[in-house]
């Protein structure tokens, strides 16, 4: 069979589900591509989307076309025969021979409205061992896990990535919340591939995300780069508030999107957000010039938003 795969959401980032489903094909004898219609006639296509504001694939396809991922649905899951394999990490070839992607938990007891992660997946569970991720001399790991730290499950992980010496990146945050003095000490162990991601959402965070730096660093013996995601609800006073508290400190590179309404597709980001978020990306603007001294375009300075 010739099996055709779409990434919906053509980020820069690998689809772990597309790579699984490649892996699977390839495995019974399958040829496995990136779909090019106009070239290639395809027995089975999938579709992959992450993302519900990602605008959909509409090339025609002669052949059964499978949707799947939280962009579609939060019911279907793949089949366990494909979730359980390794991925085809050569779909990629931005993927090095020393990185593995995956999970090791799934799910998170928090219920953020502008997170699907509770409802899709329900409380934080286990998932993988560690040692299942890093095969094949793959020991840079980037872990996906929406709450790592919510259970001793995920607890145990970590001790057991840095008896094993493995680098990681936990890309989606970690939350602060949890970041005990014990929890720091494990932390400051750990070898990171990037900054220490880290969420900071709400007003309160701040002072979650402060208090969870400083005891990191402590145990460390030494400061550490910061990654703060912030998202960007209705009240432009305290994004702002939030959004630029960290300017001064040098440690600390700010990501910033507007919130998305996963129950309204037809959803209008307002203007304010988009600017916001911008600014806070761009660390050369964001370093130097105040949000509402930023101008976004010609004869428009962000100041005029909160007249």
């Amino acid at each position: 069979m010739n099996i055709g795969l779409i990434d919906v959401d053509r980020t820069k980032f690998p689809n772990l589900a597309l790579m699984k489903i490649s892996a699977y094909h390839k495995s019974i004898g399958d040829n496995v591509e990136f779909a090019i219609p106009m070239f290639t006639n395809y027995d089975k296509v999938y579709k992959s989307k992450i993302f519900t504001f990602s605008k959909d694939d509409t090339q025609p396809f002669d052949c059964e076309v499978v949707k799947g991922g939280t962009g579609y649905s939060l019911i279907e899951e793949l089949p366990k025969e494909i979730d359980e394999m390794q991925p085809d990490y050569s779909l990629y070839t931005q993927i090095d021979n020393k990185t593995a992607y995956g999970f090791l938990t799934r799910g998170c007891p928090n219920k953020c409205k502008w997170c699907v992660v509770p409802i899709k997946e329900g409380n934080v569970k286990p998932y993988r061992d560690v040692e299942e991720i890093a095969v094949n001399g793959r020991t840079n790991l980037v872990l996906m896990d929406n709450n790592i730290l919510a259970s001793d499950y995920g607890l145990g992980q970590i001790e057991k990535i840095i008896r094993l010496k493995y680098r990681v990146d936990f890309n989606q945050a970690l939350d602060a919340r949890l970041i005990t003095e014990d929890v720091a000490k494990l932390l400051a162990k750990v070898k990171w591939l990037n900054q220490i991601r880290l969420g900071c959402d709400t007003p309160k965070q701040i002072t979650e995300c402060e208090k969870a730096m400083q005891l990191i660093d402590k145990h460390r013996g030494k400061p550490m780069q910061y990654l703060m995601y912030a998202m960007l609800d209705n009240d432009i006073n305290e994004c702002y508030e939030r959004v630029s508290y960290f300017r001064d400190n040098k440690r600390v590179r700010i990501v910033s999107q507007p919130f998305r309404d996963f129950n309204n597709p037809k959803q209008i980001i307002p203007q304010w957000q988009k600017d916001m978020a911008r600014w806070a990306m761009r660390r050369e603007i964001y370093a130097v010039c105040d949000f509402k001294e930023y101008q976004p375009r010609k004869n428009f300075v962000c100041k005029e938003y909160f007249n």
